[in-house]
């Protein structure tokens, strides 16, 4: 697609046109005819674990997709099939997704943290009938195998002796043929693509369906947002167990004519490691969450070569002003920040030719009509806190906006109670200043009222974590008899530094300084780890029960 080059807001939002052709298929209608114009042109760099790098083009995506579709559709698996991946960020999950595209089977991308059990509950509950997974995890698959009834085909990748009743990946891919036709009863538009797991930060994860027009929905991701021109070398940061895996490392950054790059790491997150690949292989354009960009300012980044990187982004959580301030210092560019969920695509983002505002999230991408509404569902005025919503083109049908989702898998009443009204409710809350720029509050849920004030608590973490004692932080409210509610920070702490009520003092004094100071911490707890999800989502909703559950005693 050709890149809309203007240089206001305004302009983009008049001129970026981005409708989704009948019946489309990614895989038939861009990356074939793609493989067939230029098979040697290079879509993607892999470096695995072992840092020996790889390159693939559209030629061999197009050629394994083929081969392993028919070999699947040999095997049974047919349209409209649930089809688990567990593998990590290897070459064969690209050549699954793609090759189940077009059976027009579901694959349900899934990280490689589940445990048996894990397993057990997403097998069961999406009726998955088939499971491709890496070598050093199919003991997991194999110990949740005899309580998943459903499960028809397992399938390994790698080199591992095979365990009884599965297939090997390369002999089962060997046996399908070059080509996979395309037909009459091929998927496309509005049939089913994929289904993303949500990370269940305050309950059970609901299985989010999204359609074959789900991949246009990442052009202004890759072209605009990424700033991506065809040749760019671009890394996202993220396993491909998640829906922001596909945000960056997929449909978007391919359709802007971008490499793909791939960094299958295992094992703990090195941060120098990081800024060694970034400046050893040349990538040009980079996303990550904001925790990745804290960790790499407390490096020295004058000791690796980061000339070839032009653009960076981030979404996920807010990324605080001194962790900005930092990296512009350092490399000269600022970072621009975006805002979406798994239900969606890129929903609201700051671009090259806007003027980032550190801690804001953007305005809102073209295509999405958002609209921030208040309790009584009534649109907010600038300075007014309210939930963002996307206004449907139908009364209660997420058909039509490429990038929204069709609703959770076989669960209507919990579509219904996001999908109603004329807006997809997001759950999510922000205010809009007279520029138009939104600024993120956080989860409805974990909204703190505190002496009649209400306080976002990624607004306190930011301060918070603005201080060099402090890598992460949780905010959220404990019942007080006087305030209603009390602000309280769960702090990990830096190396050297010690917890204790000095730095407590230090630290709300610090948050004072920084926002508004009725929002500081009254309580502040130091502990070794955060509770997260198998994403790296903050359970702010378990850090909350284990306190009342602790006043109750």
């Amino acid at each position: 697609m050709e890149k809309l080059r203007v240089n206001r807001y305004r302009d983009f939002l008049a001129g970026f046109k981005n409708e989704a052709p009948a019946n489309y298929n990614f895989v038939n209608d861009f990356l074939d005819p793609q493989a067939a114009s230029e098979p040697a042109r290079l879509a993607m760099i892999h470096v695995d674990d072992a840092g020996m790098r790889h390159e693939y083009s559209f030629g061999f995506f197009a050629g394994e997709s083929a081969r392993l579709a028919g070999a699947l559709a040999a095997k049974g698996v047919a349209k409209g099939d649930r089809v688990m991946l567990i593998l990590y960020r290897r070459v064969e999950y690209w050549v699954a997704m793609l090759a189940l595209a077009r059976i027009g089977a579901l694959p349900i991308p899934s990280p490689s943290l589940l445990t048996p059990h894990d397993i057990e509950f997403r097998v069961n509950f999406a009726h998955v009938s088939a499971v491709i997974c890496e070598d050093s995890l199919s003991a997991r698959v194999e110990a949740a195998r005899a309580k998943c009834p459903d499960l028809r085909l397992l399938v390994q990748v790698g080199e591992a002796p095979l365990p009884p009743g599965w297939a090997g990946y390369e002999a089962l891919k060997a046996a399908g043929a070059d080509v996979f036709p395309r037909n009459h009863d091929s998927p496309g538009g509005d049939d089913p693509l994929v289904i993303f797991f949500s990370s269940g930060t305050t309950g059970m994860p609901k299985m989010v369906l999204h359609t074959h027009t789900y991949p246009l929905g990442h052009v202004a991701t890759g072209a605009y947002w990424h700033d991506l021109e065809p040749g760019d070398v671009h890394l996202t940061l993220s396993d491909t167990g998640w829906a922001k895996s596909v945000w960056g490392k997929f449909y978007g950054q391919w359709l802007a004519g971008a490499v793909i790059f791939v960094w299958d790491f295992r094992g703990k997150f090195e941060p120098r490691e990081l800024l060694r690949i970034l400046s050893e292989h040349k990538v040009t354009t980079f996303c990550a969450p904001p925790t990745v960009y804290r960790f790499l300012v407390r490096e020295d980044l004058r000791e690796f070569d980061l000339s070839s990187l032009r653009h960076c982004t981030t979404a996920g959580e807010l990324l605080n002003d001194s962790v900005f301030a930092d990296w512009q210092k350092a490399l000269g560019l600022p970072i621009f920040e975006g805002y979406g969920q798994t239900e969606t695509t890129l929903q609201i983002a700051t671009l090259l030719f806007m003027k980032p505002k550190p801690g804001s999230i953007g305005k809102p991408m073209p295509g999405w009509d958002i609209v921030l509404l208040n309790a009584e569902d009534q649109p907010c005025a600038p300075g007014e806190e309210g939930e963002i919503c996307i206004r449907l083109k139908a009364e209660a049908s997420t058909a039509g906006i490429p990038g929204l989702f069709s609703g959770y898998l076989d669960e209507q009443e919990r579509t219904d109670k996001v999908v109603y009204g004329g807006f997809y409710h997001t759950g999510d809350k922000a205010w809009v200043d007279e520029d138009g720029y939104f600024w993120f509050l956080g989860r409805t849920d974990d909204l703190i009222k505190s002496s009649g004030y209400r306080i976002g608590p990624f607004e306190v973490e930011s301060a918070l974590v603005s201080h060099d004692a402090v890598i992460e932080a949780a905010v959220t409210g404990l019942p007080d008899p006087v305030r209603g509610m009390a602000v309280k920070a769960t702090v990990v702490l830096a190396p050297g530094f010690e917890a204790g009520d000095a730095l407590t003092k230090v630290l709300q004094d610090h948050v004072k300084s920084v926002t508004a100071p009725y929002k500081y911490p009254r309580i502040i707890e130091y502990v070794a780890e955060l509770p997260k999800t198998i994403s790296g989502k903050i359970k702010r909703a378990e850090i909350r029960a284990r306190d009342l559950e602790r006043m109750n005693m």
